[in-house]
């Protein structure tokens, strides 16, 4: 008699109670089990009973207990009238074959084990393993929620902190939000929760669970952005070989290989190992070639050495001086190009030591400039001097140096002016077209000084769109530069000091612009008026602080003409004339007598009193070709020039 097999039914587990998850389905199935009757008589071959699977029916629940697996097999007797046998269709002659039976019973035990298999399964989900650990926080035993809550605040914590990153010997940090990386705390829970059918989950539930992932999402996008910009703080930049000369000696800087971080590996790396490492997390780097190799340096080396072996004798303008290897190691450098470093040599170096080391071996050229000659400019200088070619002396040179044969020849050669005849022709210097002259006083020093100032303004050249400043051109205003102290006005007090009388200078030049109708950059009246210069139209100067300048805006050059004779200062201004211009003046106005002030203390000198004070607007027009371009009006007030008398 073949025994019914019966298995322990699978229970739900009382977590999941009430939950919307769905049960398994049963593996307790109704069976019949045949069940051979007492007999007297040896059975024959065709005498067992037929045997019947009898289906529960759908309405009815399972049986639970041990019973279940009885209760689905329920013999049933002989009965003609039904014709459903699991044996139909077999010859009665045939003999029973016993596969059919094992097949039947195979695949109730399946059946069965996977039930069992399956209700393990539902029953540990929602629990993480026992001994489950994530980014070295223990999450085992914990249900799904709990395990959350704790990632998140010890995991979620830590991702929010810089990662250390490191490449060769370099090192940087980085920040995680930054490069689009987030640590996803409910879905790490999930994963360890979640119903699964694989082997593995009910192993790690039944012998122990194991380190776990964190689920990480990342941006692609701003983490490789991010990833890119860790080569400024990452990347180790080659050394390129030098040679360079110290002291007249020759010496080397070795090449070195520098790394580079492999951006897409490093990406990859950060993302594995982010929150799970302990450490700085290590990235990829790829070796960077020099472009000065050591092979490169070596043989730059080896030819300075040669370079500094022996003096360079130069052959030139039939003398020849000797360099010593000092003064050419002083001119000689190993500059990198193209990937190689060459010989260079410093050629305006080179002529000052060749010139230092002759005897009048070169003539200046003579620039072509204006003088006054009866009166008129005329241009004299514009001849060529000699001079060594700086490029041909440093070629030369070098290959002397770098040979056994240690001569350099080289030929002297033309050097043109910076200012030449034809240059000054085309200025268009041929007319005066503006002239202004001021009295003297009887102050001889005062006089003198404008006779220094008159022979610096004498013979100035204003190119087209230059601006002249007479401070730049009177300079140094000092004992040294020929002035002597003289009276001056000087924060409204009449008083003494170097180069005193020069304000006649700046009104005089000052007038000369004015006619001539250049631009005016910059002009200040005195304080005081001097019966002297034209109210309102006149100017001062004071080294630091008023300067007068007027700007060339015509087209030829103004050459400035000045001298001191007939008890004047005179300055001219010659060019072509280009502009007409037109002059005048208003009234006097406001005009405020001058009184008697007393001064205290033992610098106070007494001063007679000079003009009243008053106000001014004087005019000018400027036309061009009939056009009016300049319309201007300059307004002044002068202060009373009180008499001052001593206590």
């Amino acid at each position: 008699m073949i025994a019914p097999v019966s298995a322990e039914p699978w229970v739900r587990p009382e977590s999941t109670v009430g939950s919307s998850t769905p049960a398994p389905p049963s593996t307790a199935l109704p069976a019949t089990v045949p069940e051979v009757p007492a007999s007297s008589g040896p059975a024959g071959p065709h005498d067992a009973p037929t045997a019947r699977l009898d289906p529960v029916p759908a309405a009815s629940a399972p049986p639970v207990g041990p019973e279940a697996a009885a209760a689905g097999f329920t013999p049933v007797p002989p009965d003609d009238s039904r014709d459903a046998s699991v044996f139909e269709g077999f010859d009665d002659g045939a003999p029973r074959h016993g596969w059919v039976r094992g097949l039947v019973w195979t695949g109730l035990a399946v059946l069965v084990l996977g039930g069992l298999y399956t209700g393990a399964q539902w029953f540990y989900s929602d629990k993480v393993p026992t001994g489950t650990t994530v980014a070295g926080v223990d999450v085992g035993g914990m249900t799904g929620d709990a395990a959350e809550d704790e990632l998140a605040s010890t995991v979620g914590a830590r991702a929010a902190e810089p990662v250390d990153l490191t490449a060769g010997d370099s090192g940087t940090t980085m920040d995680p939000a930054a490069a689009g990386l987030a640590f996803d705390a409910h879905a790490t829970a999930q994963e360890l929760t979640a119903f699964s059918m694989n082997p593995s989950r009910l192993w790690q539930h039944l012998f122990g669970g194991e380190a776990a992932d964190p689920v990480v999402t990342v941006d692609d996008t701003v983490l490789d952005e991010q990833v890119e910009t860790l080569h400024g703080s990452l990347d180790v930049a080659a050394v390129d070989g030098t040679v360079q000369f110290v002291d007249g000696a020759p010496s080397a800087t070795d090449a070195a290989d520098g790394a580079a971080l492999v951006t897409d590996e490093a990406a990859d790396r950060i993302v594995a190992g982010w929150l799970v490492t302990d450490g700085a997390i290590d990235l990829p780097t790829e070796p960077v070639a020099p472009e000065i190799t050591q092979e490169e340096t070596d043989a730059a080396l080896e030819q300075a050495q040669t370079v500094v072996s022996a003096p360079v004798v130069v052959s030139v303008g039939g003398q020849d001086p000797e360099l010593p290897a000092e003064v050419v190691a002083g001119a000689a450098s190993y500059p990198a190009a193209d990937g190689e470093l060459a010989l260079s040599l410093d050629g305006p170096t080179l002529v000052e030591a060749v010139v230092d080391r002759t005897n009048d071996l070169l003539t200046t050229a003579d620039d072509a400039h204006f003088v006054f000659s009866g009166g008129k400019p005329v241009i004299e200088g514009g001849e060529p001097g000699t001079t060594i070619d700086p490029d041909a002396l440093a070629a030369a040179v070098g290959e002397a140096a770098t040979s056994d044969e240690r001569t350099a020849d080289v030929e002297l050669t033309e050097s043109d002016p910076e200012q030449s005849r034809e240059a000054l022709e085309e200025l268009g210097v041929k007319e005066k077209i503006s002239e202004f002259a001021t009295p003297l006083t009887n102050d001889a020093v005062r006089t003198d000084n404008l006779r220094v100032g008159a022979s610096k303004v004498d013979e100035t050249l204003v190119l087209p769109g230059e601006t002249f400043s007479l401070i730049d051109t009177l300079s140094p205003i000092t004992i040294a530069g020929g002035y002597h102290a003289s009276g001056i006005v000087q924060d409204g007090k009449h008083t003494e000091g170097v180069g005193g009388g020069l304000s006649q200078m700046a009104t005089t030049t000052y007038n000369a612009g004015f006619f001539a109708g250049l631009e005016d950059v910059e002009h200040r009246q005195h304080s005081y008026w001097f019966t002297r210069y034209p109210a309102g139209r006149e100017a001062t100067i004071y080294v630091g602080a008023l300067d007068m300048r007027f700007k060339n805006d015509t087209p030829y050059g103004v050459l400035m003409q000045s001298w001191v004779s007939g008890g004047q200062l005179h300055v001219a201004t010659w060019s072509t004339k280009y502009y007409e211009v037109e002059t005048s003046a208003s009234p006097k106005t406001n005009v405020v007598p001058t009184t008697t002030v007393t001064h205290k203390g033992s610098d106070c000198e007494p001063i007679p009193a000079g003009n009243p004070g008053f106000s001014i607007t004087n005019y000018r027009k400027v036309y061009l070709d009939g056009d009016l371009v300049k319309d201007e009006a300059d307004h002044w007030t002068y202060k009373p020039d009180n008499e001052v008398v001593c206590e």
